[in-house]
């Protein structure tokens, strides 16, 4: 194994972690305690704390996160994309609570920052969870529009204003899996169980006014764990980036699967 190189103003504790020091010149510093992982060196996880200027950094958290990897530890290993809120891919666990670092506001934290991945689900390192599982999930209730009669010739096939208003809050979700990993049932259940973003996206198929398969639909959700884990506890709209209610949702594909049958 090679040896290992501490960077510059850093030192190890007794405990083996990591403790990353601001500039001596630093005004603002703020701690964050980083969960750090990484299983091809086969060491235990552990929390590097990280010393961040508030005054030379942006005011997100993915901006504290970006600084300690360009400038104190290039090894930390998290996800980013846009930046914007928009792609889901920074989402993580910060403060006790699922969200996007790109649009959490360090300033809104009160004392130290904790950072940790997603909860349960497998780590692929530091703060970069599985999530093979969860997308597979998305792919089994089949997230495009199923039709059997053909389009209209040479035109696209159109809904009217109040059929595409029942999309509306349900299209936006950005497949983040930050309700999925608050909630309990998903936390037990989620080999069988769909959890709240998947089941929130099968909804946006089955509202959708357009789609024409919505017997099938139902019928691959009709079963104990798939659809009826859901028990409305509401984490799920609590920590919604987007402000979405997948409870909702799921309440509504469970109304639709009683009408069926009445």
């Amino acid at each position: 194994m090679a040896e290992f190189a501490l960077p510059k103003n850093s030192q190890i504790t007794k405990k083996g972690a990591r403790v990353h020091k601001a500039p001596a010149d630093a005004k603002s510093i703020k701690n964050f305690k980083v969960y750090r992982y990484d299983p091809d060196s086969g060491e235990n996880p552990r929390y590097d704390t990280f010393e961040i200027d508030t005054e030379n950094c942006g005011p997100m958290v993915l901006d504290a996160l970006i600084k300690m990897k360009s400038e104190q530890d290039s090894s930390l290993t998290f996800r980013r994309s846009c930046r914007e809120g928009i792609c889901g891919s920074c989402s993580m666990n910060i403060d006790g609570r699922n969200g996007l670092a790109c649009t959490t506001a360090i300033e809104d934290v009160k004392g130290d920052v904790t950072i940790t991945p997603l909860p349960h689900m497998e780590v692929i390192k530091d703060l970069v969870p599985d999530f093979t599982h969860f997308y597979a999930q998305y792919s089994s209730i089949k997230p495009w529009l199923q039709t059997v009669t053909p389009p209209p010739s040479g035109k696209e096939r159109l809904q009217s204003p109040e059929d595409r208003e029942k999309l509306d809050g349900l299209y936006e979700c950005i497949l983040c899996a930050c309700c999925s990993t608050s909630c309990p049932s998903y936390w037990w259940n989620s080999d069988k169980f769909l959890g709240p973003a998947i089941l929130l996206q099968a909804y946006r198929w089955l509202a959708d006014s357009r789609d024409e398969m919505t017997g099938d639909r139902l019928d691959e959700l009709e079963d104990p764990f798939r659809l009826y884990r859901c028990h409305t506890i509401m984490n799920c709209a609590n920590v919604c980036p987007k402000g979405l209610n997948p409870a909702k949702a799921i309440a509504e594909i469970k109304k639709m699967e009683v009408e069926r049958v009445v």
